[in-house]
């Protein structure tokens, strides 16, 4: 019999979990359930049906590569150029639990499933400690899963897999976000010998955390003493950060972008209120040792029709406001001339 048993054939394997749509994510202390389904042609030996819950973060990349995902499947090679690797990792969850009650004696450790359906529920709560967020980057990534095996005798085991999405809720309406912030600027246009006057900017915002798709108003002052025709932009920036074996990687990308009016040269703009929408993203993960996602708002007022600045030249034009992007709204109901509050003017 238990050769026949164990001959029988796995039609499905699956694994569902709860209110997985509804939640939208799972937070620190949630209980994560659901079932592992298994439908089998005839009967089945089984050693064992195991569930694993894990989440790691991890950062990797080589001297000289361009995407972690050629380096890590050339084991450290960018490009197939042999470099220094840098690799780092730090574990979060780790959860095991056996979805089989124990088998009789003298049946050799082994279980039989009868062939049709089979439901196996499960239930575990994430630890109480701040998780950190879910997110997949550049060169490394925060991963959370769980996963059900089924072990079988001389046949290799079987799993199914499913991602668990994580959110580590960040308070915006936290006294430390809610602060207006301000940045001035003055630069001269041109380069070298051939500068032509002066460019004053002043840019502030109302607060620094916000949500997903929320609308940020931007109040800017740009003052236009050179003799050439600039262009005012605002854009949001996120920034991603890796750390291992002592050293940073980081990559930076635009999310989104708005450009006023030209300013002709002896003028002056003013942006009262002028939104940038923040694009759906991570919230920003600052918890995690070896991974951090930061967003910041840039402002810039360049000559001619250069969108932005270059990565070699953003340092010395854009003025960055550092922002959070949170999950918790914030309301203010109501909205006046941000300078006028500020300043009296």
């Amino acid at each position: 019999m238990a050769g026949e048993a164990a001959g029988g054939k796995v039609k499905a394997l699956a694994l569902v979990l709860e209110d997985e749509a509804r939640r939208g994510g799972y937070s620190s202390g949630d209980t994560v359930s659901g079932q592992v389904l298994v439908e089998l042609a005839g009967p089945l030996l089984l050693r064992a049906l195991r569930l694993e819950a894990t989440g790691r973060a991890w950062a990797a990349w080589s001297k000289g590569s361009v995407r972690v995902s050629s380096a890590w499947a050339r084991g450290g090679a960018g490009r197939g150029v042999p470099g220094t690797r840098r690799e780092a990792e730090v574990r979060y969850l780790d959860i095991r639990q056996s979805l089989l009650r124990q088998p009789p004696e003298g049946e050799d450790g082994l279980f039989l499933l009868e062939a049709g359906k089979h439901e196996f529920p499960f239930s575990f709560q994430l630890p109480q400690e701040p998780l950190v967020t879910s997110f997949s980057g550049k060169y490394g990534s925060i991963e959370y899963c769980v996963k059900a095996i089924l072990e079988r005798p001389v046949v290799p085991d079987q799993s199914v897999k499913r991602e668990l999405q994580v959110i580590s809720h960040v308070d915006v309406n936290s006294p430390a976000f809610l602060m207006p912030v301000l940045r001035s600027q003055e630069k001269m246009v041109g380069c070298w010998f051939f500068t032509s006057g002066p460019v004053s900017l002043s840019t502030k915002i109302e607060r620094k955390g916000y949500c997903n798709e929320e609308a940020i108003p931007i109040y800017a002052e740009i003052e236009n003493c050179s003799s050439r025709l600039i262009v005012p932009k605002a854009a949001i920036f996120q920034t991603q950060t890796y750390l291992a074996s002592g050293k940073t990687k980081t990559f930076r990308q635009m999310l989104a972008n708005v450009r006023g009016n030209p300013v002709a040269s002896g003028s002056t703009d003013t942006w009262n209120g002028k939104t940038l929408k923040i694009p759906p993203v991570t919230p920003s993960i600052l918890n995690c040792c070896i991974i951090r996602v930061e967003y910041s708002l840039a402002t810039t007022a360049r000559m001619g029709h250069n969108l932005f600045p270059t990565k070699r030249t953003m340092s010395d034009w854009v003025k960055k406001i550092i922002i959070v992007t949170g999950c918790c709204w914030y309301w203010r109901p109501d909205r006046k001339n941000f300078f006028s509050e500020q300043d009296g003017r």
